[in-house]
């Protein structure tokens, strides 16, 4: 390991007790954000330029070995990162590049497709990215495409009685498959359709999802918790686990998200009721360190002393509901965990502040939270904590064709794997650019993000 990241793991280290405390930031070394926001943009257009020669179209690079994979269906693929990385682009101004991504979307891009695709990663990578592009750049191509591409998935909703979208739809034939789904893949749309209904003029892509939405809600416990997992042809909760990660965690950010967007005080009453119910409930202290592990939905009794890496997300949201102070404290938790392992484990074992998992997936959360904390107040010292996560991924999982996916973080060095998962091209990225470049191009107080850090809302035209 260089003297630099060994320097920059202990600054890590004394700012993961304190979350940067006002003598920790003033002791952290300064920053020349534009030269970092630039660099950021300069290793983009590098990975854009290997996924161009080694996979375009195609839904992901595999950047050490410069082939590829597909995401949603096996063998046909629909441009996946391609699709994810365009807003990102025109946000860069990276506007040559941009425009070939969406001259590949008018020419080659097409849904008509006799395979199953998963409804939830579907509307939020390719129809958000779609909606996001198309408003960059005002082409109604781009809409006529995400409209399309929601009409398909509408199917998957119309299936079931409760107005809960079944896991899979065939994007040719309308035919559903998978019944047993999750608050994550029902309730993740309403962001997306609610703009495409504005965009369009058609109220029930937003009226679909918030019904899907109440279904869950309307069925929260006496403790105020609703259960992960959940059938859409009864309706009944299928499991007893209460998760503010897998399986659940970008229903309540749609929650706020909703309110933000659309002004809709029922996702803002329940966003607060959700969260206010997990403080109460699943808020556990291991060591001194602020968690939310699984409990029982009816009871609070904790079920694992597991949690996602995912779950760093909900820093930025408790931020944002009016828990500020709770926000700072658990995003405190993943920095201890970043300036101990150096790249946060994808699972950990919060009793034993030890990985659960080896690998890691490029995984964007902890600088989301970074960016929904910073937008607040524009406090510096989230500014810096990205800064680390962002160096601390250049030096673990550059390729040679883009960055990779990790197989094992415990090793010195960490042991790559072969694979850029979608929503490095739309996510991480984007939170770095955004946090360091005070770009012209965003309005900032009007900035609206989709779970996968498509701009929904905050274009300035270039």
């Amino acid at each position: 390991m260089t003297l630099a990241r060994l320097t920059r793991r202990a600054t890590l280290a004394s700012l993961g007790a304190t979350l940067l405390s006002a003598p920790a930031l003033a002791a952290a070394a300064k920053e020349d954000w534009k030269a970092l926001a630039a660099d950021v943009r300069s290793e983009f257009q590098w990975a854009w330029r290997g996924y161009v020669a080694k996979a375009w179209g195609k839904d992901e690079i595999n950047p050490v070995s410069g082939t590829s994979r597909s995401f949603f269906i096996e063998g046909h693929d629909l441009g996946l990162s391609l699709v994810e990385a365009l807003d990102t682009l025109w946000i860069m101004g990276l506007d040559e590049e941009f425009q070939a991504g969406v001259d590949w979307v008018k020419t080659s891009l097409d849904f008509d497709v006799d395979g199953e695709a998963q409804v939830f990663e579907t509307n939020i990578r390719l129809v958000g990215g779609l909606i996001s592009a198309h408003l960059a750049c005002g082409d109604p191509v781009l809409l006529a495409k995400a409209k399309d591409l929601a009409d398909r998935l509408m199917k998957a909703f119309e299936a079931s009685p409760h107005g809960l979208p079944w896991r899979y739809v065939n994007l040719k034939t309308g035919a559903v498959r998978d019944p047993e789904t999750n608050l994550a893949e029902i309730g993740t749309y309403i962001t997306e359709f609610g703009v495409l209904g504005q965009l369009t003029g058609d109220k029930r892509y937003f009226d679909a999802a918030k019904r899907a939405m109440k279904h869950a809600l309307d069925r929260r416990s006496n403790i105020g918790l609703m259960a992960a997992n959940i059938d859409a042809r009864t309706g009944a909760y299928i499991s007893r686990s209460a998760s503010i990660d897998v399986y659940a965690d970008s229903f309540y950010e749609y929650l706020w998200d909703a309110w933000e967007l659309f002004g809709d005080q029922d996702c803002k009453r329940w966003a607060r009721e959700c969260v206010d119910a997990q403080l109460a409930h699943q808020a556990k202290r291991y060591d001194g360190r602020l968690w939310f592990p699984m409990v029982d939905y009816e009871t609070g009794a904790v079920l694992n002393t597991a949690q996602s890496e995912l779950a760093a997300y909900y820093a930025g949201l408790l931020g944002q509901v009016g828990h500020k102070a709770e926000g700072d404290d658990y995003l405190a938790s993943f920095t201890e965990m970043q300036a101990t392992f150096g790249v946060i484990p994808e699972s950990i074992d919060v009793a034993t502040r030890q990985p659960r998992r080896k690998h890691t997936g490029l995984r964007p959360e902890y600088p989301d939270a970074c960016l929904n904390l910073w937008l607040l107040d524009r406090d510096e010292r989230y500014r810096q904590l990205a800064a680390i996560h962002y160096r601390e991924m250049k030096a673990t999982s550059r390729a040679a064709f883009g960055y990779t996916a990790l197989k094992d973080i415990t090793t010195r060095p960490m042991t790559q794997g072969d694979n850029c998962p979608g929503y490095w091209w739309s996510e991480q990225m984007k939170y770095y650019y955004l946090l360091f470049s005070d770009t012209p191009r965003i309005d900032y107080g009007q900035l609206q993000l989709s779970t996968e850090a498509n701009v929904l809302r905050g274009f300035r035209k270039a």
